[in-house]
């Protein structure tokens, strides 16, 4: 891996965390037609994606940084101030919404830790399986905006949410499904608006990103460590991803309270299409 490949990946994991377009698919495929498979193992390109992650983390914490510093507070007094049975409005919607993204977080860690060697495994970065994936998901988040009630804010989040999101989530582990697609399509179905279903996505990504991140960090160094990526290109392919994703959140949500999803859905359905076309073809390796 050269400096300009770390580049291009920051780029596309930067644009494609946070819109719902898959962003393992497009990492794959670019590692793929840049040639990255041939120089570092399947763990290591698993483990090289989650820590680049990290970046789209930082994105996501500074752009929301006064929302979580409130959630964080509110967390806080609203637990205390239930033990001891007072009423704080302004608190206990902070500890409601903490616990909310704690229960939505459990399913993909649950999930996430039973088949990690599954999730690291060739199978997870096999195209057939992502292609077919993007289409599918592409379908349900087409169903999602059809039939979606989309009447609920923020404030009108529920336990049901947390759970359906949660659950949603953890198809995510899926290479094609993308994180944001799979738990906006969740939030769409249980009639959140478009754009609380995507603020509530990425505050429920924080959990998810920040360990999944950390641990392949770990883990990166017992497959063959930073050999064949180098340090440089790390740090540097995280901050593009932190750079580039934290004005994609600021396109997506400015983008949703005037506009549905379906450019997204139209994009997933092309972009599925190309994947299996280049396979079956010949062009690039299924593995």
């Amino acid at each position: 891996m050269n400096l300009i490949h770390a580049i291009i990946l920051g780029i596309v994991q930067g644009l494609t965390e946070f819109i719902p377009v898959s962003s393992s698919a497009h990492l794959i495929l670019a590692e793929k037609i840049m040639g990255l498979d041939k120089m570092m193992t399947p763990e290591q390109i698993t483990a090289f994606t989650a820590v680049i992650q990290l970046g789209t983390l930082v994105a996501v914490i500074v752009y929301f940084f006064n929302d979580i510093m409130s959630m964080i507070v509110g967390f806080i007094g609203g637990n205390l101030a239930m033990l001891q049975s007072r009423q704080q409005r302004g608190t206990h919607n902070g500890a409601k919404l903490g616990w909310l993204i704690i229960l939505g977080t459990l399913p993909v860690v649950i999930v996430g830790l039973a088949f990690k060697k599954q999730i690291e495994g060739t199978f997870t970065k096999n195209l057939y399986v992502i292609g077919v994936s993007v289409i599918v998901w592409a379908v349900f988040l087409f169903l999602a905006e059809m039939f979606g009630v989309r009447r609920r804010g923020m404030n009108d989040l529920r336990w049901s949410d947390a759970i359906i999101v949660g659950i949603a989530q953890c198809f995510s582990l899926i290479p094609g499904s993308s994180r944001s697609g799979t738990t906006i399509t969740g939030a769409l179905v249980n009639g959140l608006t478009r754009e609380t279903a995507a603020r509530f996505s990425f505050l429920l990504s924080i959990p998810a990103i920040g360990g999944s991140g950390l641990l392949e960090m770990k883990e990166l160094f017992k497959v063959g460590g930073l050999e064949g990526i180098g340090v440089l290109n790390l740090i540097v392919a995280t901050i593009m991803s932190a750079i580039v994703g934290y004005l994609s959140i600021a396109f997506l949500l400015s983008f949703l309270r005037k506009n549905s999803t379906l450019v997204f859905i139209v994009y997933r359905l092309l972009i599925g299409v190309v994947i299996l076309f280049l396979v079956m073809s010949g062009r690039v390796t299924p593995q």
